[in-house]
């Protein structure tokens, strides 16, 4: 048998690789209610997992995330290069418009939606 200090630091890098395993795994439920439309409670249901471990995950996964970072909003009837190359447009109630281009991030769109929303 080895010494009980190495055996515990490969225990350790273990450990780390299943929480960051779990973190994805739930991070990609989250996304999936999200895509799915379903009510939190159905989702949980027909997943067979508990809803307050869903919200449990929600939470501490949205409190890792980063900041999210806005850009400049253009008010006005300015044709931008942006905007020629934003994927999608939302115009809101205000006539402020948001422009979302290719790439941009599940997550980071859920959560300016939510502000939106507020």
């Amino acid at each position: 048998m080895g010494r009980p200090g190495l055996h515990s630091c490969f225990m350790g890098e273990t450990t780390g690789a299943k929480a960051a395993s779990k973190n994805d795994d739930w991070q990609e439920r989250i996304a999936e209610q999200e895509r799915s439309g379903m009510s939190v409670k159905r989702f949980c249901k027909e997943q067979g997992f508990a809803e307050h471990q869903f919200y449990y995950w929600r939470k501490r996964l949205r409190s890792r995330q980063q900041p999210v970072r806005f850009a400049l909003v253009e008010r006005g009837a300015t044709q931008s290069a942006a905007a020629a190359n934003a994927e999608l447009e939302l115009v809101l109630a205000t006539g402020e418009r948001l422009r979302i281009g290719t790439g941009v991030d599940a997550t980071t769109l859920h959560t300016v939606l939510e502000a939106l929303r507020a």
